[in-house]
This record gives structure tokens, C-alpha cells and sequence, in this order.
């Protein structure tokens, strides 16, 4: 009964999708055309391919972002050494992700733009493509993605899996209740990111047997990245030398306020202090860099590669795909995403892999759960700061104290160490034993 309300529900959400079909077309060229999407490679989210398809098993690893797209990438280089005979197809939804993971990806793995959720760009991805298995990656849960796999006999994955509270309270709902039980009764095998993910799972009518555990994959970001980009930070590195240094990364509109009201109470306690502020997103950086400017502060923008002259205390980072670089350059990484209600954290896992000492706000979302592991394992890896003032003391306290700051930092790298080991060999054994073996035998 509840397996058949969900394909009433599915078919009308189908029937919509396919209804929207022509305007989605529309938007994607519009976006095109005014350069906010690729111009060339838009009509690979209608499911149309860019790349021939080679011979053999393929393996589909579906993430939305670059965080996500990051925790895919040592499952993917793992998968090919376990399985070289298997193609293996990364797709995102943006190409500014790629771009980032381009010289990280092992030779020979495909990308496209992921397909838009309609019935025409699915059937056409799956036409094409015809992969063996999906491997999806943290929430990206769409109705025809889903049920359109299974329909053409797909394994499917989900892996690092996560709801968010909202996401949860929606898909909780009556009318949709049956939707997300009939897509998740379509997963062989769903790995979530904590117990409390789990629970949502089971509540949402996840088949008991296929939710398992292995461990968060984005403590297994941290140290798997290595690019000849480096080298063009030792002369950054060499500017901040006998400087204080902290950096505020991937800060969200509304937190470069705090961020900048901190430094220039850092300023007033000590004349060597760098800020480097780093926001989520670049055209943020670029709008920071030029009020700063505006308002006559001496700052630097990474992308003009413009360097810390004499009286030079603030460096806006404006690219992206660098802070694993740039946490090698700090002693001290305050972890944006959390300062503001509302927002959800960011991983903190590159940051410790770096040895930093890691403050972060109140409001880290499901982040919460990386935040409790680190502290299991060393209270001192993560400090949780209530606000500006508090941050303010808690940065003077670590300027001033080498032995606190080095009991962070060590902390920090101690927790890493903890929580990485193994991780994507527990993922891709599960991936092995509950989609592999039967699809791929």
C-alpha cells in the first residue's frame, strides 16, 4: 500500500518535471549565454554527452558540489586500484568543481555536468551512459534519478549520507512520506554520515539491512590532494614569515563583519597581525577586497597575486581549491559557515590534516557530529567560540601562549590521524560487498 501511494506521488511529480522540461531548457541557455554556465558543455544537463563512452563497466559517482566531489575522489582512486577494469564517470553540477579536482582525478576518469532531474534528460543519461552502479553522494535524493535507475536495473549507492533538519521535517511529511520510502527502498546499500543520519534514515523507511557504517569520508580529504599549485605559495609563505597569522575560511555573506571587526581588535593588541579571510564563495571576495579598498585599508587580493607589502594586514583569497595550501600557511584556522544563525559549518578535516588550531562558531549543522568525534578524541582539536568577543580572546590567548597554541594544533592533527585511518577502506569494502558483487561479479 505505502509502495504504491509513493508511485502516485512519483508519477505526478514526473508528470511535472516533464511539463517543466521546455522552460528548464530555456533557463539553461539564458545561463549560457550570460556566461553563468558553460558555454559549450550546458547541454550535457540535458543528458546529452560530451565524451564517448568507453567500453566496459561504468561506475557513476554523482556529486552536487566540490565538498562533495572532494569526499568522492579517494573512494574513486581506491575503486581504481581495487577494480582497474571499471570506468569510472564523475559527475557535478557545476564545472567549477571539476576545475578544482581536474588535476587530482586519476587518469582516464570521465565528467560531465549532472543531468537535470527530468524524465527526457535521465532517460537520454541513461541511454548513453548505462552505468552498472551510482555512487551518490551525501543528499542529492531526486525522484527520477532514483526510481529511473532502478527501472533500468542500476545498483544503487548512497554514501556519506546525510539529511539535513529541514530536508528531514519535509520529506517527514504526509504527502511526501511515501516518495522518499519508495526512493530509498531502491538503495542497495546507504552509509550514513552519523547515528543521528542513520535514525532519519530508518524513520524515513530505509530498509534496515542495506544502512551501514564506515566512518565520515571527509576526514579522508584532508591529505589526499597533492598539486604542483604548492609551490606558488612559498612566496606567500615567505611574506608571512614572524607575522601572527589566523585565517577565517569559507565565511558566508554577514560573517566578513565579524571576521573584520575582529581584526581590527586583533590590530589594536598587536601591530604584526595578518588576517587572511577566505569566503565560501570568490565574487564575496572580490566585494570585500573592494570595500576594504574603498574605505582605505591596505589588503591584498590572492587572484591579482598581489603581495603583503610593509603595512599590508589583510589578504582576500578570491580563488578556489587552495585552502589546503593555505592551512599549511597558518597556525590558526577559524572555520567559517557557523558565526551566523542559520548556517550549517564546514569540514574541518583539511584544517586539522594541516595541524591548525581549529575555533569554530555555535551553528555547524550536521557538522556538529565531526566537531563531537574530534573532541572524543582529544577535547582541544575543536574550540566552539560563542561570538566575537569570545573569538577576540580566544585569538589573543593562542598569539600570546606558544605551549596553548601547540597543544592545538597537535590536538587538531592528533583527532585527524583518529578519524581518517581506514575510512575509505571500510567505504569500499561495503561498496564491494552489498553493489559490486552483485552487479559487477
Amino acid at each position: 500500500m505505502a509502495s504504491a501511494r509513493g508511485m502516485m506521488v512519483y508519477r505526478a511529480y514526473r508528470a511535472l518535471t516533464s511539463g517543466l522540461s521546455p522552460l528548464l531548457r530555456l533557463h539553461l541557455r539564458w545561463r549560457a549565454a550570460r556566461g553563468l554556465d558553460h558555454p559549450l558543455r550546458w547541454a550535457e544537463r540535458l543528458g546529452r554527452a560530451s565524451l564517448p563512452r568507453p567500453p566496459g563497466p561504468l561506475l557513476w559517482f554523482h556529486a552536487v558540489s566540490l565538498g562533495e566531489a572532494m569526499a568522492a575522489v579517494p573512494v574513486i582512486k581506491h575503486c581504481l586500484q581495487k577494480r582497474p577494469e571499471v570506468n569510472i564517470l564523475l559527475t557535478t553540477t557545476r564545472m567549477s568543481a571539476f576545475e578544482v579536482l581536474e588535476d587530482q582525478l586519476p587518469s582516464g576518469v570521465l565528467h560531465q555536468l549532472a543531468p537535470l532531474d527530468t524524465p527526457a534528460a535521465i532517460n537520454a543519461f541513461f541511454g548513453y551512459w548505462k552505468p552498472s552502479a551510482i555512487m551518490i553522494v551525501e543528499s542529492e535524493l531526486w525522484p527520477n534519478l532514483i526510481v529511473g535507475a532502478s527501472e533500468n536495473g542500476v545498483a544503487l549507492a548512497l554514501l556519506n549520507a546525510r539529511m539535513s533538519a529541514k530536508s528531514f521535517e519535509r520529506w517527514s511529511r504526509l504527502f511526501l512520506l511515501p516518495l522518499i520510502s519508495l526512493m530509498l527502498s531502491k538503495f542497495s546499500l546507504i552509509i550514513p554520515l552519523s547515528n543521528v543520519q542513520a535514525i532519519h534514515f530508518q524513520l524515513l523507511q530505509a530498509p534496515p539491512l542495506v544502512i551501514n557504517f564506515s566512518g565520515d569520508l571527509k576526514h579522508a580529504v584532508g591529505e589526499c590532494y597533492s598539486s604542483s599549485k604548492g609551490v606558488t605559495f612559498e612566496g606567500l609563505k615567505a611574506q608571512l614569515a614572524h607575522k601572527k597569522v589566523w585565517m577565517a575560511s569559507s565565511i558566508h555573506r554577514g560573517e566578513e563583519e565579524v571576521m573584520l571587526g575582529i581584526h581590527k581588535q586583533l590590530m589594536q593588541m598587536h601591530d604584526d597581525v595578518v588576517s587572511i579571510i577566505v569566503p565560501r564563495y570568490p565574487e564575496h571576495g572580490r566585494e570585500i577586497y573592494q570595500e576594504l579598498k574603498k574605505d582605505g585599508h591596505n589588503v591584498a587580493l590572492r587572484s591579482q597575486h598581489e603581495k603583503l607589502e610593509p603595512g599590508t594586514n589583510i589578504y582576500i583569497v578570491d580563488t578556489l581549491g587552495e585552502l589546503r595550501h593555505l592551512y599549511r600557511l597558518t597556525p590558526i584556522a577559524v572555520i567559517g559557515g557557523s558565526f551566523v544563525p542559520g548556517l550549517t559549518g564546514h569540514n574541518m578535516s583539511e584544517a586539522a590534516a594541516a595541524g591548525c588550531a581549529i575555533l569554530t562558531g555555535l551553528h555547524v549543522g550536521h557538522f556538529s557530529h565531526m566537531v563531537f568525534q574530534m573532541q572524543k578524541v582529544n577535547p582541544s582539536s575543536v574550540l566552539q567560540v560563542s561570538g566575537h568577543d569570545e573569538l577576540v580572546e580566544v585569538l589573543h590567548k593562542l598569539f600570546t601562549d606558544a605551549q596553548v597554541l601547540k597543544e592545538r594544533q597537535v590536538a587538531a592533527r592528533q583527532a585527524f590521524d583518529a578519524l581518517s585511518g581506514g575510512v575509505v577502506g571500510k567505504v569500499w569494502n561495503l561498496i564491494e560487498s552489498h553493489v559490486l558483487r552483485r552487479f559487477l561479479c
